[in-house]
């Protein structure tokens, strides 16, 4: 077997990766400075929860890795491999920790982390006091003779581990085509929650059939069966009437579809995982759906989601608010997110859409690509936004695909992108949650270290460059613009074209008003 060190290592604590690693621009084929930088910002996260595991409850190292294994969920081999990463690891943390080398020191020396020639040193903590090159060649003399360090990293891969690779091909092919993994109808639903099924889009009322989805008109009024999932079929025997017919005819049913990003897809790591005060037995509950959900939470989005959330917001999703307006609007919805996903490479999945013109009911459409046109982890990143002339045409050719696929009678909605400023003004100098138990790592620390890697999910809004900040805005505002223009002057068959400045709390509210009429009063 082949470099089992980082891979081992990464597998069972993918979860402690930083948001961009899964959140990166999935089809960014510029190479980063850094190769290496997820792996650094992983082992990085990794060793400095041991390291505050052991502080917390004033044990050793060891005692700190075995806890944090416990606390790991058996599914997707979460916990056995996270045991054979302390077997082989465990001796070289300790010996290091115990030595007063911080998280940094200790993921240089095992090569996790490497410093490029003429390339700045990318660290999270202080520097030690003596100087680097000393303290750095002084552990890697301790740990020379680790059979650790035989292995070559250069071939590593996380799914090459032989009990891996078959959980590694369902996320990858899932994330590649963002159509469910487990669909025996091939109608681009499922009855399995993850892997792109109805966490993401209505549920399949019947996975054999694969004229029966959610969103169609129904097929002689569902008399026989329910084709279109909304749990409305067979006929009334006081009149003889299709439930259907009685309850959904003239009613206008819609269904909703985002085409959006990491915002759109909900993604989430939750502060537990790496706040090493909070960390318990509960705290990876969920690990292991957020894993096959590409650490996304659709289920809970703004826009599509349809389960509550536990952070206490009872606001209900677009979908919600439409489903209680008409219920015969139940099922229909179509989250097409992908963490990374923009204007210049959604024609890449947007084929995912279902929709088919002749069959389906129309449908509201919000386009929400509201950072990565702006957003990327390039140390010069300006140049690597996107221009307004460059959105514009990439939004006319999905407008266009929108147009020859939705039923006549959709409504598409542009939204604006917002003004990123806030994540530096509110957050720079709050503790991250791998500083909160010593009061030493910030967000503006946290957001260096990643501008350093290159791997920052939004290099120009999280930055303590002020003019790359404004810069940045202000290229959002044109873009914004951009798409206002569209909205404004161009027009197609089979939908309405809205815009909508990017707003937190008014705009589903608005949505609402702009795209369903007051005139079709909710189905009891």
């Amino acid at each position: 077997m082949k470099s089992p060190r980082k891979l081992l290592m990464a597998a069972p604590l993918l979860f402690l990766l930083p948001l961009h690693a899964l959140a990166s621009p999935a089809y960014d084929d510029q190479p980063a400075r850094h190769s290496n930088g997820h792996s650094c910002v992983g082992c990085v996260l990794v060793v400095s929860v041991i390291e505050q595991l052991a502080q917390v409850h004033n044990s050793t190292v060891q005692a700190s890795m075995e806890r944090l294994c416990s606390y790991l969920p058996e599914k997707l081999l979460l916990k056995t491999t996270c045991y054979l990463v302390v077997d082989m690891f465990g001796p070289d943390i300790i010996t290091l920790l115990s030595m007063d080398k911080n998280a940094d020191v200790v993921c240089h020396t095992l090569e996790f982390c490497k410093q490029d020639p003429g390339q700045p040193l990318c660290h999270l903590y202080p520097l030690p006091k003596e100087t680097w090159k000393f303290t750095l060649e002084k552990a890697r003399q301790i740990v020379k003779k680790s059979p650790t360090l035989k292995y070559s990293r250069s071939d590593s891969n996380i799914c090459s581990l032989p009990f891996l690779a078959k959980i590694c091909e369902m996320i990858k092919s899932a994330i590649k085509n963002s159509v469910p993994f487990k669909d025996v109808d091939s109608d681009k639903y499922s009855v399995f929650p993850t892997l792109r099924g109805y966490h993401w889009r209505g549920r399949d009322c019947n996975d054999s059939n694969g004229m029966a989805y959610p969103g169609r008109r129904p097929d002689n009024w569902d008399i026989h069966q329910d084709s279109n999932c909304n749990g409305i079929w067979g006929v009334d025997p006081k009149d003889g009437i299709p439930y259907e017919k009685k309850f959904c005819e003239g009613s206008q049913p819609r269904g909703i579809i985002l085409l959006g990003d990491s915002a759109g897809a909900h993604f989430h790591i939750s502060p537990e995982w790496i706040t090493a005060s909070q960390i318990s037995l509960k705290s990876f509950v969920n690990l292991p759906t957020a894993i096959t959900d590409e650490l996304n939470w659709p289920q809970l989005s703004g826009i599509t989601g349809f389960l509550n959330s536990t952070s206490g917001i009872t606001e209900d999703s677009i979908y919600l608010r439409l489903r209680k307006r008409n219920r015969c609007n139940h099922r229909d919805y179509q989250n097409i997110s992908k963490n990374g996903a923009s204007s210049q490479n959604l024609e890449k999945f947007i084929e995912s859409l279902s929709r088919n013109q002749l069959l389906d009911h129309p449908a509201i459409v919000i386009y929400a690509m509201i950072g990565n046109d702006v957003c990327n982890g390039k140390s010069d990143s300006v140049p690597k936004m996107t221009t307004p002339e460059k959105l514009y045409s990439k939004v006319m050719q999905t407008l266009k695909y929108l147009n020859s696929h939705l039923p006549n009678g959709s409504h598409v909605i542009l939204y604006g992108l917002p003004d990123g400023t806030f994540l530096w003004d509110n957050l720079h100098n709050k503790y991250h949650p791998l500083g909160q138990l010593n009061k030493d790592v910030t967000y503006a620390h946290f957001y260096s270290f990643l501008n350093c890697l290159q791997v920052s999910p939004c290099q120009g809004w999280m930055s303590s460059n002020e003019t790359l900040r404004t810069l940045t805005s202000q290229r959002a505002e044109q873009l914004s613009n951009t798409l206002k223009k569209i909205a404004t002057r161009k027009k197609f068959t089979n939908f309405n074209l809205f815009y909508m400045d990017f707003d937190f709390q008014g705009i589903s509210f608005s949505l609402l008003s702009n795209c369903y009429t007051r005139e079709n009063p909710p189905v009891d």
